[in-house]
């Protein structure tokens, strides 16, 4: 797929599911691994504002926002084994454009569950909520989180799709242009590695399945980064309901969310950031320059991050790849700093709620 036919509002994972798997060629692998790009990324801004939305104030707080960092590390080594797979079956993959950015607040790219509508704003019990459906594993444990059957494609049935397809025989898996970094401070499924093999793809999607889903027969991270670590969905569900996972039965094996209480944290009201930016709308439009200056900061920065991480996957130097992702990650940290002091900085229509980042995505000057 070019450049010129990525679209984040598409149903174009919907469209790649329905294609018959005998039919799924080489360049639907790519076509789709785009798509699982575009997916990951999404997730990252409204997981970060609700991490650099708390503040720090009692030993509880500290608990959650450890789970959310350890979420947010994931959910950027997954970024990083998507493109990977990306580039070690002949594709580029394409972060810096507009065609690819959330543009908050949106459904998840291509399809994938329709019914949600995924936003930028602080912490809070609904956010969380919305974070857990995100994440919402294809099989679970028996217990209570347990839903109804999907009428949509889910993150975990898409992976599944582009598992089989790497597994077609016949398929060049060449190891070019890839990342590698150790990350194992944070998780033992966290650092990037070459995908030369199958086996190594395997082990990639059975990472980015486990961390966000856990399996069909346990909640727990099987790439915990703290032990006793869950997967996403259930750490997520945990701070929503306000109780801890525990197991209630062994035989056969039963949890529920009926543990010690998790108090949700104090976090800056980071109000919902409106379609197109604050700017987009009058009630929310910044009247002070010191507010517009850092929302620019902010977009700059981010955009010029998501510019030196394409290109790390597009040099054929290892070394030199390795230094434009360095630059890269360094970037991603930087961007805490405007993000925070936003979060100080009122509405002019409500002084309750703070401004924060919105991660719009601006091309070169």
């Amino acid at each position: 797929m070019t450049l010129a036919g990525l679209k984040y509002e598409s149903t174009a994972i919907i469209e790649l599911m329905d294609v018959a798997e005998a039919d799924r060629s080489e360049e639907w692998l790519r076509d789709s691994l785009q798509q699982a790009v575009m997916l990951e990324l999404s997730t990252l801004p409204p997981y970060l504002c609700a991490l650099w939305s708390l503040t720090p104030s009692t030993e509880s707080d500290f608990e959650v926002r450890s789970m959310l960092k350890e979420i947010v590390f994931d959910e950027m080594s997954h970024l990083g084994h998507t493109c990977n797979m990306l580039t070690t079956v002949g594709g580029t993959p394409v972060l810096a454009s507009a065609a690819v950015v959330p543009p908050y607040p949106c459904p998840l790219p291509g399809g994938v569950r329709p019914d949600l509508t995924v936003h930028l704003g602080g912490l809070t019990r609904d956010a969380v909520g919305l974070f857990a459906e995100i994440e919402r594993p294809t099989d679970l444990p028996t217990g209570p989180a347990a839903g109804s059957a999907d009428t949509f494609p889910s993150i975990g049935a898409f992976y599944d799709a582009i598992l089989r397809a790497f597994r077609r025989p016949g398929l060049p898996i060449t190891g070019r242009r890839q990342l590698v970094r150790s990350l194992e401070d944070h998780g033992k499924g966290n650092s990037l590695f070459a995908l030369t093999s199958l086996q190594d793809v395997e082990l990639a999607i059975r990472i980015i399945k486990e961390q966000g889903e856990g399996t069909s027969l346990s909640p727990d991270n099987p790439f915990e980064g703290v032990k006793g670590e869950l997967a996403h969905f259930y750490t997520f569900e945990q701070i929503h309901r306000g109780r801890k996972l525990v197991k209630v039965r062994e035989d056969p094996p039963c949890w529920d969310f009926a543990g010690d209480e998790i108090p949700l944290p104090t976090a800056r009201p980071m109000a919902r950031v409106p379609r197109g930016g604050w700017a987009a709308d009058p009630s929310t439009a910044p009247t002070d320059p010191e507010v517009e200056r850092l929302i620019g900061d902010f977009n700059q920065a981010f955009s010029t991050m998501l510019h030196t991480l394409e290109l790390a996957w597009q040099k054929d130097d290892r070394e030199d790849a390795a230094d434009q992702l360095e630059l890269a990650i360094a970037g991603m940290f930087d961007l805490a700093v405007p993000a925070g002091d936003l979060m100080e900085k009122p509405l002019p229509n409500d002084p309750t709620k703070r401004y924060g980042p919105e991660f719009r995505f601006l091309p070169p000057a």
